[in-house]
């Protein structure tokens, strides 16, 4: 148990963070997801540093033929453990930065004996900007981020034209970014700022804009409920040409 203590204090340590899309926010990390921590945290959590990273040091079998995918902020890591099981031929970094999230993935890997999944619990702004590459993803994943609701908070929106010229170059020829969202005025400012990136295309080929959810990623629980009670998502598919 002093482990276990030692890994608790450290979670409860706060996270020097510039990024202002996202609000730190408050959470109880479970006995099992300590556990997890310290049992395969080793193996799976990757630490940030402001230095390009060499992928094959974390996915020690990667090619230039294996896709690689990156994901901004996977809350409790429910989908991204399901899509990387779907998607097992696919590696994944994974970043957020709240810790009963870090923890419930990392216990999701373990009990599932996931392998393709990496996590850097940083924030996910700097780590594109300083650790990943250019020319280096297949794909980036931005799964219901905050909407930041009150229009007065609008401009906190992870989703702004200058966040997306800053990460397109990262997309290989080809590579997409997957944008979802549950919240319409956000899916509106998401396929606004989508279309008006010169180097993207949308591959929706409905009148909405919108996608077609693909078939990889899952619906959640919280989706399920949400749709079940009459609430819309959106997703958005755009291709670096």
């Amino acid at each position: 148990m002093d482990d276990l203590q030692s890994m608790s204090n450290l979670l409860d340590t706060p996270h020097p963070r510039s990024i202002r899309s996202f609000v730190k926010r408050s959470g109880r990390v479970t006995t099992g997801q300590l556990k997890a921590r310290h049992e395969i945290g080793g193996a799976y959590l990757v630490d940030y540093t402001p230095q390009a990273l060499d992928i094959s040091d974390i996915f020690p079998h990667h090619s230039n033929e294996t896709p690689l995918v990156f994901e901004i902020g996977f809350g409790m890591g429910e989908a991204t453990a399901l899509i990387a099981q779907t998607l097992s031929n696919t590696n994944f970094i994974c970043c957020e930065v709240h810790d009963p999230g870090v923890g419930a993935l990392l216990k999701r890997i373990g009990e599932n004996g996931i392998k393709n999944i990496r996590i850097i619990q940083h924030d996910a702004v700097e780590v594109l900007e300083h650790m990943i590459q250019n020319l280096c993803l297949d794909g980036i994943h931005i799964f219901f981020p905050d909407p930041w609701h009150k229009k007065k908070h609008n401009k906190r929106r992870l989703v702004q034209s200058e966040f997306i010229k800053s990460i397109v170059p990262k997309l290989k020829v080809g590579g997409y970014i997957h944008c979802a969202t549950d919240w319409e005025a956000y899916a509106v400012q998401m396929l606004e700022v989508l279309s008006s990136e010169k180097t993207l295309t949308n591959t929706s080929k409905e009148s909405s804009g919108y996608a077609i959810k693909p078939e990889y990623r899952p619906l959640t629980k919280f989706e399920n409920r949400g749709l079940k009670l009459g609430h819309g998502v959106w997703d958005l598919v755009f291709k670096k040409n």
